[in-house]
Protein backbone atom coordinates (compact mmCIF):
# COMPACT_ATOMS: atom_id res chain seq x y z
CA UNK A 1 0.00 0.00 0.00
CA UNK A 2 2.70 2.52 0.85
CA UNK A 3 5.48 3.00 -1.71
CA UNK A 4 9.18 4.60 -1.03
CA UNK A 5 8.29 7.97 -1.79
CA UNK A 6 5.37 7.86 0.72
CA UNK A 7 7.53 6.71 3.09
CA UNK A 8 10.08 9.43 2.10
CA UNK A 9 7.42 11.58 2.86
CA UNK A 10 6.48 10.40 6.27
CA UNK A 11 10.49 10.47 7.26
CA UNK A 12 10.44 14.20 6.69
CA UNK A 13 7.83 14.54 8.68
CA UNK A 14 9.27 12.97 11.35
CA UNK A 15 11.99 15.33 11.03
CA UNK A 16 10.17 18.53 10.47
CA UNK A 17 7.95 17.69 13.74
CA UNK A 18 11.54 17.61 15.79
CA UNK A 19 12.97 20.96 14.57
CA UNK A 20 9.85 22.26 15.61
CA UNK A 21 9.51 20.92 18.78
CA UNK A 22 13.19 21.23 19.56
CA UNK A 23 13.31 17.83 20.89
CA UNK A 24 16.17 15.72 20.13
CA UNK A 25 14.82 12.27 21.26
CA UNK A 26 15.76 10.18 18.68
CA UNK A 27 13.56 7.18 20.10
CA UNK A 28 10.39 9.21 20.68
CA UNK A 29 11.07 10.18 16.92
CA UNK A 30 11.08 6.33 15.93
CA UNK A 31 8.24 5.79 17.26
CA UNK A 32 6.56 9.25 16.13
CA UNK A 33 7.22 7.28 12.85
CA UNK A 34 6.00 3.67 13.33
CA UNK A 35 2.93 5.17 14.62
CA UNK A 36 2.57 7.85 11.88
CA UNK A 37 3.18 4.93 9.17
CA UNK A 38 0.78 2.49 10.78
CA UNK A 39 -1.74 5.09 11.46
CA UNK A 40 -1.85 5.61 7.51
CA UNK A 41 -3.77 1.76 7.48
CA UNK A 42 -6.01 3.58 10.24
CA UNK A 43 -6.75 6.25 7.84
CA UNK A 44 -7.61 3.56 4.90
CA UNK A 45 -9.99 1.37 6.94
CA UNK A 46 -12.14 4.18 8.54
CA UNK A 47 -12.28 5.37 4.98
CA UNK A 48 -13.68 2.06 3.15
CA UNK A 49 -15.81 1.28 6.55
CA UNK A 50 -17.28 5.12 5.52
CA UNK A 51 -18.78 3.34 2.79
CA UNK A 52 -20.23 0.25 4.91
CA UNK A 53 -22.05 2.97 7.25
CA UNK A 54 -23.39 4.67 4.44
CA UNK A 55 -24.65 1.57 3.17
CA UNK A 56 -26.10 0.48 6.36
CA UNK A 57 -27.61 3.79 6.57
CA UNK A 58 -29.44 3.27 2.80
CA UNK A 59 -30.55 0.05 3.97
CA UNK A 60 -32.49 1.89 6.94
CA UNK A 61 -34.47 4.71 5.16
CA UNK A 62 -35.21 1.90 2.62
CA UNK A 63 -36.75 -1.18 5.24
CA UNK A 64 -38.34 2.08 6.52
CA UNK A 65 -39.80 3.44 3.72
CA UNK A 66 -43.26 1.62 3.60
CA UNK A 67 -43.66 3.10 7.14
CA UNK A 68 -43.32 6.60 6.37
CA UNK A 69 -46.55 9.36 5.85
CA UNK A 70 -45.06 11.34 3.44
CA UNK A 71 -43.38 9.61 0.42
CA UNK A 72 -40.08 11.18 -1.30
CA UNK A 73 -38.42 10.90 -4.67
CA UNK A 74 -36.21 7.97 -3.72
CA UNK A 75 -39.32 5.85 -2.83
CA UNK A 76 -40.61 5.95 -6.53
CA UNK A 77 -37.75 4.62 -8.21
CA UNK A 78 -38.45 1.63 -10.35
CA UNK A 79 -36.19 -0.69 -7.75
CA UNK A 80 -36.29 1.97 -4.80
CA UNK A 81 -33.57 -1.14 -3.44
CA UNK A 82 -31.24 -0.96 -6.13
CA UNK A 83 -28.36 0.97 -3.86
CA UNK A 84 -28.50 -1.49 -1.08
CA UNK A 85 -28.28 -4.73 -3.99
CA UNK A 86 -25.07 -2.74 -5.15
CA UNK A 87 -22.83 -5.17 -5.49
CA UNK A 88 -19.61 -3.98 -4.60
CA UNK A 89 -21.08 -2.17 -1.32
CA UNK A 90 -22.64 -5.54 -0.07
CA UNK A 91 -18.73 -7.00 -0.90
CA UNK A 92 -17.38 -4.34 1.55
CA UNK A 93 -20.13 -5.01 4.23
CA UNK A 94 -19.87 -8.17 4.47
CA UNK A 95 -16.09 -8.68 4.29
CA UNK A 96 -15.71 -10.31 7.87
CA UNK A 97 -11.96 -9.91 7.86
CA UNK A 98 -12.74 -5.68 7.37
CA UNK A 99 -15.48 -5.82 10.29
CA UNK A 100 -12.44 -7.65 12.31
CA UNK A 101 -9.73 -5.21 11.19
CA UNK A 102 -12.27 -2.56 12.48
CA UNK A 103 -13.08 -4.27 15.75
CA UNK A 104 -9.19 -5.19 16.45
CA UNK A 105 -8.71 -1.25 16.63
CA UNK A 106 -11.64 -0.31 18.25
CA UNK A 107 -12.57 1.71 15.49
CA UNK A 108 -16.26 2.91 15.97
CA UNK A 109 -15.56 6.52 14.34
CA UNK A 110 -19.20 6.62 12.57
CA UNK A 111 -21.02 5.33 15.17
CA UNK A 112 -20.17 7.51 17.31
CA UNK A 113 -20.06 10.20 14.61
CA UNK A 114 -23.20 9.38 13.07
CA UNK A 115 -24.06 12.98 11.48
CA UNK A 116 -21.53 12.71 9.15
CA UNK A 117 -22.60 9.74 7.24
CA UNK A 118 -26.23 11.24 7.41
CA UNK A 119 -24.47 14.46 5.79
CA UNK A 120 -22.85 12.49 3.06
CA UNK A 121 -25.96 10.43 2.38
CA UNK A 122 -28.26 13.33 2.03
CA UNK A 123 -25.74 14.76 -0.79
CA UNK A 124 -25.67 11.04 -2.40
CA UNK A 125 -29.09 10.96 -2.98
CA UNK A 126 -29.56 14.39 -4.00
CA UNK A 127 -26.87 13.85 -6.49
CA UNK A 128 -27.76 13.55 -10.37
CA UNK A 129 -25.15 10.42 -9.79
CA UNK A 130 -27.25 8.75 -7.83
CA UNK A 131 -30.40 9.50 -9.45
CA UNK A 132 -29.09 8.24 -13.06
CA UNK A 133 -27.98 5.32 -11.06
CA UNK A 134 -31.05 4.38 -9.48
CA UNK A 135 -33.20 5.02 -13.34
CA UNK A 136 -30.95 3.86 -15.66
CA UNK A 137 -32.78 0.22 -15.62
CA UNK A 138 -28.80 -1.55 -15.85
CA UNK A 139 -27.97 -4.47 -13.65
CA UNK A 140 -24.51 -5.48 -13.43
CA UNK A 141 -21.51 -5.22 -10.84
CA UNK A 142 -19.63 -3.06 -13.41
CA UNK A 143 -22.69 -0.47 -13.69
CA UNK A 144 -22.56 -0.30 -9.41
CA UNK A 145 -18.82 0.00 -9.19
CA UNK A 146 -19.15 2.54 -11.36
CA UNK A 147 -21.23 4.39 -9.11
CA UNK A 148 -19.60 3.63 -6.12
CA UNK A 149 -16.53 5.31 -8.06
CA UNK A 150 -18.21 8.20 -8.62
CA UNK A 151 -19.94 9.12 -5.36
CA UNK A 152 -16.35 8.47 -3.87
CA UNK A 153 -14.44 10.75 -6.40
CA UNK A 154 -17.50 13.60 -6.76
CA UNK A 155 -19.21 13.49 -3.31
CA UNK A 156 -17.08 11.32 -0.40
CA UNK A 157 -13.80 12.58 -1.17
CA UNK A 158 -13.96 16.10 -1.42
CA UNK A 159 -16.37 16.28 1.35
CA UNK A 160 -15.51 19.28 3.69
CA UNK A 161 -16.70 18.09 6.67
CA UNK A 162 -15.50 14.86 6.40
CA UNK A 163 -11.55 16.19 5.97
CA UNK A 164 -12.18 19.20 8.63
CA UNK A 165 -13.14 15.46 10.44
CA UNK A 166 -10.12 13.43 9.66
CA UNK A 167 -7.45 16.61 10.27
CA UNK A 168 -9.01 16.94 13.85
CA UNK A 169 -8.46 13.69 14.88
CA UNK A 170 -5.01 13.72 13.29
CA UNK A 171 -2.94 16.13 12.11
CA UNK A 172 -0.61 13.64 9.79
CA UNK A 173 -3.98 13.15 8.37
CA UNK A 174 -4.07 16.19 6.12
CA UNK A 175 -1.06 14.63 4.37
CA UNK A 176 -2.29 10.87 4.24
CA UNK A 177 -5.96 12.08 2.60
CA UNK A 178 -4.80 12.40 -0.56
CA UNK A 179 -2.91 8.85 -1.33
CA UNK A 180 -5.35 6.35 0.84
CA UNK A 181 -8.43 8.04 -1.47
CA UNK A 182 -5.90 8.10 -4.55
CA UNK A 183 -5.26 4.64 -3.79
CA UNK A 184 -8.85 3.35 -2.62
CA UNK A 185 -9.79 4.59 -5.79
CA UNK A 186 -7.44 2.26 -7.51
CA UNK A 187 -8.18 -0.53 -5.58
CA UNK A 188 -11.88 -0.29 -6.32
CA UNK A 189 -11.51 -0.17 -10.19
CA UNK A 190 -9.92 -3.81 -9.88
CA UNK A 191 -12.73 -5.60 -8.32
CA UNK A 192 -15.29 -7.68 -9.86
CA UNK A 193 -18.01 -10.53 -8.64
CA UNK A 194 -15.30 -12.95 -7.39
CA UNK A 195 -13.00 -10.32 -5.78
CA UNK A 196 -12.21 -11.65 -2.23
CA UNK A 197 -12.68 -10.37 1.20
CA UNK A 198 -8.73 -10.21 1.50
CA UNK A 199 -8.36 -8.19 -1.45
CA UNK A 200 -9.85 -4.84 -0.06
CA UNK A 201 -7.65 -5.08 3.53
CA UNK A 202 -4.06 -5.22 0.91
CA UNK A 203 -0.57 -5.35 3.65
CA UNK A 204 0.60 -1.53 4.81
CA UNK A 205 4.39 -2.60 3.71
CA UNK A 206 5.29 -4.56 1.10
CA UNK A 207 7.82 -6.16 3.47
CA UNK A 208 9.65 -5.76 6.60
CA UNK A 209 12.36 -4.43 4.73
CA UNK A 210 10.74 -0.90 4.17
CA UNK A 211 10.17 -0.52 7.69
CA UNK A 212 14.03 -1.26 7.99
CA UNK A 213 14.91 1.46 5.61
CA UNK A 214 12.52 4.01 7.08
CA UNK A 215 14.04 3.65 10.35
CA UNK A 216 17.73 3.55 9.03
CA UNK A 217 16.69 6.80 6.80
CA UNK A 218 15.69 8.89 9.81
CA UNK A 219 18.38 8.20 12.09
CA UNK A 220 21.10 8.42 9.69
CA UNK A 221 19.67 11.86 8.39
CA UNK A 222 19.31 13.13 11.97
CA UNK A 223 22.52 10.88 13.48
CA UNK A 224 24.75 13.15 10.91
CA UNK A 225 23.10 16.50 10.53
CA UNK A 226 26.32 18.42 11.21
CA UNK A 227 27.96 16.25 8.16
CA UNK A 228 25.03 17.12 6.01
CA UNK A 229 25.29 20.76 6.79
CA UNK A 230 28.43 20.87 5.35
CA UNK A 231 27.75 19.15 2.09
CA UNK A 232 25.15 21.92 1.36
CA UNK A 233 26.62 24.55 2.75
CA UNK A 234 29.94 24.14 0.02
CA UNK A 235 27.47 24.18 -2.56
CA UNK A 236 25.36 27.18 -2.26
CA UNK A 237 27.78 29.97 -2.33
CA UNK A 238 24.55 32.72 -2.75
CA UNK A 239 22.72 31.55 -0.30
CA UNK A 240 23.24 31.59 3.75
CA UNK A 241 22.22 28.81 5.67
CA UNK A 242 19.27 30.60 7.47
CA UNK A 243 17.65 31.95 3.72
CA UNK A 244 17.62 27.96 2.81
CA UNK A 245 13.60 27.23 3.43
CA UNK A 246 13.21 24.79 6.54
CA UNK A 247 11.81 21.85 4.91
CA UNK A 248 13.84 22.35 1.48
CA UNK A 249 17.18 21.70 4.06
CA UNK A 250 15.72 18.71 5.40
CA UNK A 251 14.70 16.97 1.55
CA UNK A 252 18.63 17.83 0.77
CA UNK A 253 19.66 16.24 3.83
CA UNK A 254 17.46 13.01 3.52
CA UNK A 255 18.32 13.19 -0.21
CA UNK A 256 22.22 13.38 0.58
CA UNK A 257 22.11 10.40 3.08
CA UNK A 258 20.48 8.56 0.83
CA UNK A 259 22.70 8.80 -1.94
CA UNK A 260 25.70 8.04 0.42
CA UNK A 261 24.36 5.40 2.83
CA UNK A 262 21.79 2.81 0.77
CA UNK A 263 23.95 1.38 -1.90
CA UNK A 264 20.81 -0.90 -3.53
CA UNK A 265 18.82 2.21 -4.12
CA UNK A 266 19.82 4.18 -7.61
CA UNK A 267 21.27 7.60 -7.90
CA UNK A 268 18.27 8.57 -10.58
CA UNK A 269 15.57 7.24 -8.23
CA UNK A 270 16.95 9.38 -5.30
CA UNK A 271 17.39 12.41 -6.95
CA UNK A 272 13.97 12.26 -8.80
CA UNK A 273 12.27 11.06 -5.44
CA UNK A 274 13.12 14.01 -3.57
CA UNK A 275 12.46 16.48 -6.37
CA UNK A 276 9.14 15.45 -6.78
CA UNK A 277 8.64 15.39 -3.35
CA UNK A 278 10.28 18.94 -3.53
CA UNK A 279 7.80 20.14 -6.15
CA UNK A 280 4.67 18.71 -3.49
CA UNK A 281 5.64 20.32 -0.13
CA UNK A 282 7.76 23.04 -0.47
CA UNK A 283 7.77 26.41 -2.69
CA UNK A 284 7.62 26.53 -6.62
CA UNK A 285 11.41 27.36 -6.76
CA UNK A 286 12.41 24.33 -4.40
CA UNK A 287 12.58 21.79 -6.74
CA UNK A 288 15.02 23.82 -9.56
CA UNK A 289 17.19 24.57 -6.45
CA UNK A 290 17.17 21.70 -5.01
CA UNK A 291 17.83 19.76 -8.54
CA UNK A 292 20.79 22.25 -8.85
CA UNK A 293 22.38 21.51 -5.47
CA UNK A 294 21.97 17.29 -5.67
CA UNK A 295 23.56 17.55 -9.24
CA UNK A 296 26.28 19.25 -8.24
CA UNK A 297 26.96 16.97 -5.28
CA UNK A 298 26.12 14.03 -6.89
CA UNK A 299 28.80 14.55 -9.67
CA UNK A 300 30.94 15.18 -6.95
CA UNK A 301 30.67 11.90 -4.68
CA UNK A 302 31.39 10.17 -8.30
CA UNK A 303 34.34 12.24 -9.01
CA UNK A 304 35.60 11.07 -5.50
CA UNK A 305 34.32 7.51 -5.26
CA UNK A 306 32.10 8.03 -2.78
CA UNK A 307 28.91 7.50 -4.79
CA UNK A 308 29.20 3.15 -4.50
CA UNK A 309 25.62 1.66 -5.78
CA UNK A 310 25.42 -1.85 -6.23
CA UNK A 311 22.43 -3.98 -7.74
CA UNK A 312 19.92 -3.12 -9.65
CA UNK A 313 18.15 -1.37 -7.02
CA UNK A 314 14.76 -0.87 -4.89
CA UNK A 315 12.37 2.14 -5.54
Amino acid sequence: MLTRRHIRVKVMQCIYALVQSKDDSLEKQEKFLKVSIENMYVLYLLILSLLVELHRLAEKYVTHAPKKYVSTEEDHYPNPEKFIKNRLLLQISNNRLLQEALSKRKLNNWYLNEEYVKILYKEIVASDIYKNYMTNGHDSYEDDREVVLQLFKSIIAPNEKIYEYFEDDKLTWVDDIPIVNTYLVKRLKKTNESTSEGFFLPELLKDEQDMVYANELLVKTLLNDAKWENEIEGKTPNWDNDRIAEIDSIILKMAICELLNFPTIPEKVTLNEYLEIAKEYSTPKSSIFINGVLDKLAKEYKADGRLQKIGRGLR
